[in-house]
């Protein structure tokens, strides 16, 4: 994708803006805002121009646009072809029995940032949670604290743009962890190639793995196959509180309605998955220090989500993210066991279908004429060829269907 004047709209008008909000903070103040869409994604509005440079940088650091590892990465002996870089696997759980149970899995993520904040490592964590405003929309928060961390523990199957207020982050000239989407880290960890501070400051980048972004319109959806009236709402959560956890809407006269976790990330919020998650290269993290996923026991083949106490899967990506991990064992906040890298498919099965389908879904979206990100030094070819050629046919079919307007992107 060529960095010229049209990159944003390009991005946009494509469907590969994932929503994560840098071109805001790369642009001048005011030039770009994140909204909703109509559809129910968040997306850039540009009342500006960008500057040559500004425009250099994005064409670079913006997951629409370009995502790329270092070329000294790819090829050493710790990038594994499916997994991305891999120094430790490990699966565990936190400590603490409220993180472990508030957290979507075993509480890993948690665990980890607030033993940072309570070590005196950054001086914040900048996470994404629930926004005081309305409990269905995702605002970026500066956690100070162990009930911070708590308050934000628990996936948000919905849009967020946590880097659309990086510029702010930066300016505080204070040591912090970042906790995002495989998108909105690999944004970052590009971005710091332009911006020294995000070395400097960025004390660990923390990711998860992620199957896409659904529409505000699938949560919706959600509650109304629920019940629940999403004008009356006094809180809402996706999963937690358990592992996997249920989706509980809580309305202010105080009804409550919920639903397990297959029958609302597998039946609804799965269907409303934005198009540049569909050819996402990356839903495991790979630009991260630190990642953590459901760890789940395997039935089957399938993952089971029946609910049990919480367990992580944990992977340090970084010399930086091994050693964290160590001294967060070493400290009592984690549990974690090593465990070996081929367990990491029985509990993420789909994470392997998806990068051995990805390759066969971007060329899909070229035959359709439409633009694709730039992907560089990610082994989807080698993934490919591992793929099984009539699902990765089938696959590439329905992509060019979507990329050509036969059915909705």
């Amino acid at each position: 994708m060529s960095a010229d004047v049209s990159l944003i709209p390009n991005v946009v008008q494509n469907g590969l803006c994932a929503g994560c909000g840098l071109c805001a903070s790369v642009a001048t103040p005011g030039v770009i805002q994140m909204r909703i869409s109509s559809q129910g994604y968040l997306r850039p509005q540009q009342r500006g121009a960008l500057s040559d440079e500004q425009t250099r940088v994005l064409a670079d650091a913006c997951p629409g646009a370009h995502v790329a590892h270092a070329p000294t990465q790819a090829g050493q002996p710790d990038y594994h072809p499916l997994w991305g870089p891999l120094v430790g696997v490990r699966a565990g759980h936190s400590l603490d029995p409220e993180i472990r149970r508030q957290g979507s899995s075993g509480g890993g993520i948690s665990a980890v940032a607030a033993w940072l904040l309570e070590t005196g490592q950054v001086d914040f964590v900048a996470q994404i949670a629930v926004s005081g405003d309305d409990p269905l929309r995702n605002d970026l928060q500066i956690s100070n604290s162990r009930a911070d961390i708590l308050a934000a523990a628990g996936s948000r199957y919905a849009p967020s743009a946590p880097l659309a207020d990086l510029r702010q982050l930066l300016e505080r000239g204070q040591r912090f962890a970042f906790v995002g989407k495989p998108c909105d880290v690999a944004a970052l960890r590009s971005y710091g190639r332009h911006d020294a501070r995000v070395g400097e400051l960025v004390v660990a980048m923390i990711s998860f793995m992620c199957a896409g972004i659904p529409s505000l319109h699938g949560t919706h959806e959600l509650l109304a196959k629920l019940g629940a009236d999403r004008h009356q709402l006094k809180s809402f959560r996706y999963r937690g509180d358990g592992w996997p956890g249920m989706a509980r809407a809580v309305q202010h006269d105080g009804q409550v309605f919920e639903t397990d976790y297959n029958s609302s990330w597998g039946t609804v919020l799965n269907k409303h998955l934005q198009f540049r998650c569909k050819i996402c290269p990356d839903g495991t993290g790979e630009f991260a220090d630190i990642v953590c996923a459901d760890a789940w026991y395997g039935k089957d083949g399938y993952p089971d989500f029946a609910e049990r106490d919480g367990r992580s899967l944990i992977l340090s990506r970084t010399a930086r993210g091994e050693s964290l991990i160590q001294a967060a064992m070493a400290a009592g906040a984690l549990s974690a066991d090593p465990l070996p890298v081929d367990d990491i498919a029985r509990m993420q099965p789909y994470q392997v279908n998806r990068k051995q389908m990805v390759l066969g879904r971007v060329i899909a979206t070229w035959l359709a004429r439409r633009q694709a990100p730039r992907y560089r030094r990610l082994a989807l070819l080698r993934n490919a060829l591992n793929a099984r050629k009539v699902e990765w046919l089938r696959n590439a079919w329905g992509t060019l269907r979507r990329a050509k307007g036969e059915s909705p992107l």
